[in-house]
């Protein structure tokens, strides 16, 4: 049985000038970027992973936050799109260490993405556990797939 996935054109493009503006940050700021250490990201350059799929009853959004306080992640749902906030705070650096690569991902990040139905989202549901936080999101009624039974005609 096959699945069929709803193609989102401007969540490629999206991602695509995600990818360029690093490149760009990394050829054009060098190391004037903020950076954790030399070769890794900059620092609050990062968004949380996400999946999002559908039932017939809900939307289900899982995003990846690791080391992430719940009571500081702000979510926010609208007819069309749901937005993650929130900030990993990072650890200061000891005077006793040496550190030969830092590439732990700290500070804010907002990730926005748009829902492929129309939900309830003040029946919105959110658990966080094993550095994953999951939402359920209930359809509305006009978005839940409805059967229609055929009648034969005589």
């Amino acid at each position: 049985m096959s699945t069929i996935i709803r193609w989102d054109p401007f969540e490629e493009a999206g991602t695509l000038r995600r990818v360029v503006d690093r490149l760009f940050d990394d050829v054009l700021l060098g190391a004037r970027a903020p950076r954790t250490a030399q070769n890794s990201l900059p620092v609050a350059a990062w968004e949380p992973a996400v999946e999002m799929y559908e039932t017939g009853d809900e939307v289900i959004v899982r995003a990846e936050m690791p080391n992430v306080d719940p009571s500081k992640v702000d979510v926010t749902v609208t007819g069309d799109a749901i937005t993650i906030k929130g900030s990993v705070r990072q650890e200061e650096e000891k005077k006793d260490r040496s550190y030969y690569r830092r590439e732990l991902r700290y500070g804010s990040y907002v990730r926005t993405l748009p829902l492929p139905a129309e939900v309830n989202g003040g029946d919105a549901k959110a658990t966080y556990r094993d550095g994953v936080l999951e939402l359920k999101i209930p359809k509305s009624e006009r978005a839940k797939p409805t059967s229609v039974k055929v009648q034969v005609a005589q």
